[in-house]
């Protein structure tokens, strides 16, 4: 997948949209929309690094020999 890639835009809103409803109606205390938006950036941030991470060595052409 392609980083900031149509799809990485659609898993990420999809990302935000399930932890932001998930962390705003579970939560009763005075300052759960500041928690939700930070929790659900912090997952989306989170997602864009595993992703650029792992399509980091994608196209390596010499991987390091005897990995294992």
């Amino acid at each position: 997948m392609k980083l900031f890639g149509r799809n990485h835009i659609i898993i990420s809103v999809i990302t935000f949209a399930i932890l932001f409803l998930m962390n705003y109606l579970g939560n009763d205390q005075p300052d759960k929309l500041e928690r939700a938006l930070m929790t659900a950036g912090a997952g989306v941030i989170g997602l864009s690094i595993g992703l650029f991470i792992l399509n980091k060595g994608k196209d390596d052409k010499n991987p390091p020999q005897n990995f294992d």
